[in-house]
């Protein structure tokens, strides 16, 4: 949930801003699963080897999600809970909050990838996969978002959340660009890296626009996302160079590309690892197109 609030949120953002066209909007939660939209309650995916312990805690979770209740939801995190990106208890049932008020459309199921005992302790991976679909200002909105995280659960409880990857894809307006996203999933302190993101469609005699947008992971950039200046676009797409921060803290790389009739927004997770803690305040330099 956590990078597709701000990614939400930075798309209301600019539409407010930038008063773009009616066939315009959108860009959490992800990828190359197709949106598949729910009208029940959906219960959590197993493997075989799940105990049902685990398995019937995630189905618990995904329905109080799809029933848009933060209690129900946290009712199953325990109360010293502690989250990659910071997030407690409170922070995250506010941000949760927030989230459900201004899209109520959203969907998740949670599947588990692996699992394994520790101690008293089950550490299990899982996907969740969250979608949806609205009308905001006339403008029809498409979200997805693929979240991969680690949780440590003990006593019917999530006592610890590891994000290890998320990538958040909206499409708005009539013919939305289709992109395809290049950016290592990690990097280490102080490496370049590149950014791609590519229109597959041929642009004919139309615009483009877009931005890129990189942000240091926290849980106050939620639902505060920063602004966006869109810029015209010399090729089919956007091609950038970066440098992780000299600090091992993650980021958000955003796309956001806008032609006449259509907008897509991709965010995703870029693991940044080793540095000195005390540079937290450097944040990943976006360069000039190569």
């Amino acid at each position: 949930m956590r990078n597709f609030m701000l990614f939400l949120s930075r798309l209301h953002m600019i539409f407010q801003k930038n008063k773009l066209s009616t066939s315009n909007w959108l860009a959490l939660f992800l990828i190359t699963l197709g949106l598949v939209l729910q009208s029940h309650r959906t219960q959590a995916q197993t493997t075989p080897a799940a105990p049902p312990a685990l398995t019937n805690l995630l189905a618990r979770i995904d329905a109080a999600a799809n029933a848009h209740n933060p209690q129900a939801v946290m009712q199953y995190y325990g109360t010293n809970f502690t989250h990659t990106d910071g997030l407690t208890r409170q922070t995250m049932a506010q941000s949760l909050t927030q989230l459900w008020q201004r899209y109520p459309q959203l969907r998740y199921t949670t599947r588990v990838e692996s699992w394994k005992p520790e101690g008293r302790a089950i550490v299990a991976e899982t996907i969740t996969n969250i979608s949806g679909s609205q009308v905001q200002d006339n403008r029809n909105l498409l979200f997805n978002a693929t979240i991969r995280s680690r949780q440590r659960v003990e006593n019917d409880r999530i006592v610890r959340q590891d994000i290890l990857w998320e990538r958040s894809l909206l499409r708005a307006g009539a013919k939305p660009p289709t992109i395809e996203v290049r950016l290592p999933q990690q990097v280490k302190a102080g490496q370049l890296f590149n950014f791609d993101a590519i229109v597959q469609e041929p642009l004919g005699d139309d615009y483009l626009l877009g931005a890129v947008i990189e942000e240091p992971i926290k849980p106050g950039s939620y639902l505060n996302p920063v602004p966006v200046d869109l810029e015209l676009l010399s090729a089919g797409g956007i091609f950038k160079q970066g440098r992780a921060p000299a600090a091992g803290n993650n980021r958000w790389i955003s796309a956001i590309v806008v032609r006449g009739d259509g907008m897509t927004m991709v965010t995703q997770r870029l693991q940044v690892i080793g540095g000195n803690t005390a540079s937290n305040t450097h944040s990943a330099r976006t360069q000039q197109p190569k």
